[in-house]
């Protein structure tokens, strides 16, 4: 059993998700940020745990930004042969097909944004769901597109068509960034319950940086509360 509480009691229980854990969603929602996160704790509950970095579309904001991060905690990380270097070709490595099967380690999957970047699940998409999975599909009242939970459920059905994979699970991840306060997140609650509503899929967790956790705790009406760290930045 993985939970993760916040400072003030409010915690959110992470045992339902199965050891492959596929994170995607619309461009901008927070994927790789929540991915990351996901990777650190159950780390530190004391699990094996390896990051799979499957954005070989956008060449920002990607699991690959941490390699020094993951290497320091004792993370595996799986990401393009290319990521790094001048080159940003799309070229995966096989060693996500031996992780999917490897029993003895977690399996975090940050996957391209949309359609575009969910196609190249697609290729691994039998031996996942052989394997077993959690698909959580991030969602962000914040972001173009999205700002609506029509917009929303629009965008995870071009994923799931693409992926060939079904989303299992919602992870509310409403935020601006360095500018994200607790009325935010709070103010996305009813987007994320209709979201929810129309796709039948349960609000696994709201996440809130760590400081603001303990104000979204005592104002969410659904769900639980993820804290998170904020490890991805806008360079400019």
């Amino acid at each position: 059993m993985q939970i993760v509480k916040a400072k003030g009691g409010g915690e959110t229980d992470l045992k339902k998700l199965k050891r492959i854990i596929i994170i995607g969603g619309h461009y901008g929602t927070g994927k790789t940020n929540l991915a990351v996160n996901l990777a650190l704790d159950f780390k530190k509950s004391g699990e094996a745990v390896t990051l799979c970095d499957l954005d070989i579309v956008n060449p920002y904001f990607r699991s690959s930004d941490f390699k020094v991060l993951a290497r320091q905690r004792g993370i595996q990380l799986v990401s393009p042969i290319f990521a790094g270097t001048n080159l940003d070709l799309p070229a995966l490595s096989s060693r996500l097909d031996a992780a999917i099967f490897d029993e003895s380690s977690r399996l975090i999957i940050d996957v391209g944004g949309d359609d575009a970047g969910a196609a190249v699940l697609g290729r691994y998409a039998a031996k996942i769901m052989a394997a077993g999975y959690s698909f959580l599909y991030v969602i962000n009242r914040s972001r173009p597109l999205t700002e609506t939970p029509r917009q929303a459920v629009e965008i995870l059905r071009e994923i799931e068509q693409a992926s060939r994979l079904a989303a299992t699970d919602l992870a509310n991840n409403t935020h601006l960034a360095q500018l994200t306060s607790a009325e935010i997140i709070l103010n996305s609650q009813d987007y994320a319950q209709q979201v929810s509503a129309l796709t039948g899929l349960e609000l696994l967790f709201t996440t809130a940086p760590r400081p603001l956790a303990d104000e979204v705790q005592a104002g969410c009406r659904q769900g639980d509360v993820y804290p998170i760290e904020l490890y991805v930045k806008t360079p400019w």
